[in-house]
């Protein structure tokens, strides 16, 4: 039996340096449990803060640390089952490694005590054979890892799709000809995938044992040769770290404005754009600004840099420097009251969207979230008294964390930060910066589309989302009511997002070609996938009848090819939560067509869904550009395409 000592060592690296290092100014490796500068100097070494006790172990490291124990205690159960029986020597059959729909193994298996954690026996949760081979993965297993990878955390509720990404795995099963457990390989690389010998039984699949980075995409190599210890470490570098020159930061903030504004309000952009001419003035002194000014302007950079990158996929080191440099303003930002304190959180959250640096999104939310209700900003009290200008701006900062909550607890499925029924007051109006006085008035022209006119559109279906969430996931007792009752909130929710698409603003601001909710593409892209959400099987309703069925493949296949058709227009954003809802919609469309009560082969020729998993083959083989998880979910798709074409054929050939 081998030993621990006997199986590849996991290298974890914290995210950012340990804190002697970091007090004494020095460069940190970062490995854990302890750097090599302490292990050195023979002294102990901690990657918490001593004030809030803040750790920040990366998922794979505490869940090599479990999985470790879990193996030394069963290692010590064996030895003491041996030292009372000795075991018969016999050469095990290959036969008996089979791994089943739940990810176990059957006796004879190399471990079976491995499933969702990480251990030198595993890849990415998944046993290895004695060779130093990976066993197949499934659908749930992928979609688990995406998501928890990409958010650092364990739990995945119901709405995030994990239970329906299990039954998903059962229905494949009609396309073997045994009714056997429909498996795929993982693979890394594409040689890998070359390699494969698609017409070998299902249990083949045993790609070699690879280096998977501790976070979906975001590896120790994040773009190239552009490594992250190189960036995100604070040095005497960033402290001569310049802004960029005034065409540059005009591009990168222009490109924030039209696009993560637009989403999130959270910053006046008349106010913002007077502090930018003021700082690039060649008789301003920079040292005359306070701290939040300047992390402002630096977070205003990043995430600019960020979000554009995350639509023309190139590198993103410069939005990586601009991040880090912000962050020697947070401390001293912070403390310059209540709403600053929450406008310094809120914009981590922007900026996380599209890069998981630093504490993960849903942490983030939720304190952004906890801070606005200890503020009452959720109670019409709170605004008594309080000039028109400034209480509609608390109001757009309220309602961008409550769009941030939505977002991020419906993709991982967890309990809101936010409760609708808390919340007293009115959104804010759709009226840009400068066209707004204390009063109130506006002075524009109306028949031109405001820009808060989108968030506020947002809004609406993160309204409707919530709605979805509570409906139809969050409401166990649901399943107790009449069939015409629960049909009634199905169609209600329907209702709903239909008058949200045709309502949708009219015309849409044309300040950027590359924003993607500047186009309708991403409305429509929006209402299919909130629409597959709706009619996939939930606990509303478990078991979908055919109109159901075919309602589900339609909303699935329409949102893969308003997304492929932005990603023609160079308009699709590139970031992990549109990753999960691609692979959330290409689950859906393979569950749809595989349960269709007809004929499955009829059906395959009757439709586009062959043509639709090849264009989300082409999205995935974008993403792999930036997510290294891409590349599993290209090989789960084309085994099911290639099996989908190979009964097309045989029944084309009789």
């Amino acid at each position: 039996m081998e030993t621990p000592a006997d199986t590849p060592a996991i290298i974890a690296v914290a995210r950012t340096s340990c804190q002697r290092c970091h007090k004494r100014k020095k460069k940190c490796d970062r490995v854990l449990p302890q750097c090599d500068n302490c292990r050195n100097a023979d002294v102990p070494c901690s990657f918490l803060d001593d004030d809030q006790q803040s750790g920040t172990y990366p998922i794979a490291f505490v869940q090599g640390l479990e999985a470790k124990v879990q193996e030394l205690e069963k290692q010590l159960a064996l030895a003491l089952e041996a030292a009372r029986n000795p075991p018969v020597v016999s050469e095990p059959s290959l036969d008996t490694i089979h791994p089943n729909l739940e990810g176990s193994t059957q006796q004879g298996s190399v471990d079976d005590s491995h499933v969702g954690g990480l251990s030198p026996y595993s890849v990415r949760g998944q046993p290895l054979s004695p060779n130093g081979q990976t066993s197949a993965i499934s659908m749930d297993q992928e979609l688990r890892i995406l998501s928890l990878e990409a958010a650092a955390e364990r739990h995945l509720g119901s709405s995030s799709g994990l239970s329906f990404a299990k039954l998903t795995q059962t229905i494949l099963k009609r396309l073997t000809p045994d009714r056997a457990d429909f498996v795929f390989g993982i693979s890394q690389g594409d040689d890998i995938l070359g390699q494969i010998d698609w017409d070998s039984p299902p249990d083949f699949f045993h790609p070699p044992l690879l280096n998977f980075p501790n976070i979906a995409g975001f590896g120790p190599t994040l773009f190239g040769d552009v490594s992250l210890s190189s960036i995100i470490e604070p040095s005497g570098s960033l402290a001569d770290l310049c802004l960029p020159t005034k065409a540059r930061a005009d591009q990168l903030t222009s490109f924030y404005f039209a696009h993560s504004h637009t989403l999130y309000p959270i910053l006046n952009q008349s106010d913002f754009m007077a502090l930018l001419d003021r700082i690039y003035e060649q008789s301003s002194d920079p040292s005359t600004l306070d701290p939040m000014s300047w992390f402002r302007v630096w977070m205003v950079l990043a995430i600019g840099s960020s979000s554009r990158c995350s639509v023309s996929m190139v590198e993103e080191s410069e939005a990586l420097l601009y991040y880090n440099k912000a962050l020697e303003f947070f401390e001293l930002a912070f403390d310059y009251g209540d709403m600053v304190a929450l406008e310094t959180i809120m914009l981590q959250v922007s900026f996380s969207f599209f890069n998981q640096l630093g504490p993960n999104t849903w942490f983030l939310v939720g304190t952004a979230a906890r801070m606005a209700i200890g503020l009452g900003l959720h109670s019409a009290s709170a605004y008594e008294n309080l000039p028109f200008n400034i209480a509609n701006m608390r109001k757009r900062i309220f309602f961008s964390i409550y769009m941030m909550d939505r977002v991020i607890s419906i993709a991982l499925g967890r309990p809101f930060a936010l409760q609708d029924d808390d919340i007293e007051i009115e959104p804010f109006v759709d009226i840009d910066d400068e066209q707004l006085d204390n009063l109130g008035t506006q002075s524009r022209d109306r028949l031109e589309t405001s820009m808060m006119a989108i968030p506020r559109h947002i809004l609406d279906l993160r309204k409707i989302a919530s709605k979805i969430s509570r409906q139809v996931y969050g409401n166990p007792a649901a399943i107790r009511e009449n069939t015409p009752r629960r049909d009634e909130i199905l169609h209600s929710l329907h209702k709903e997002l239909i008058d949200w698409r045709r309502n949708m603003p009219f015309p849409l601001p044309d300040v950027h070609p590359r924003v993607p909710h500047l186009s309708s593409n991403w409305y429509d892209f929006n209402y299919y996938t909130h629409l597959a959400m709706l009619y996939r099987p939930s606990p509303l309703f478990p078991l979908l009848d055919q109109v159901m069925v075919k309602k589900l493949a339609n909303a699935a296949s329409m949102s893969i090819r308003q997304a492929y058709t932005m990603h023609r227009q160079k308009r699709f954003a590139y970031n992990w939560l549109n990753l999960l809802s691609l692979f959330t919609s290409t689950i859906s469309l393979i569950y749809a067509s595989t349960a269709q009560p007809q004929e499955l082969v009829s059906y395959l020729q009757r439709t586009q869904v062959i043509d639709d998993l090849e264009l989300v083959l082409q999205l995935f083989d974008k993403l792999n550009g930036k997510f290294s998880g891409a590349k599993n979910i290209q090989c789960i798709i084309d085994r099911v395409l290639r099996r989908y074409k190979e009964m097309c054929n045989m029944m084309n050939a009789k």
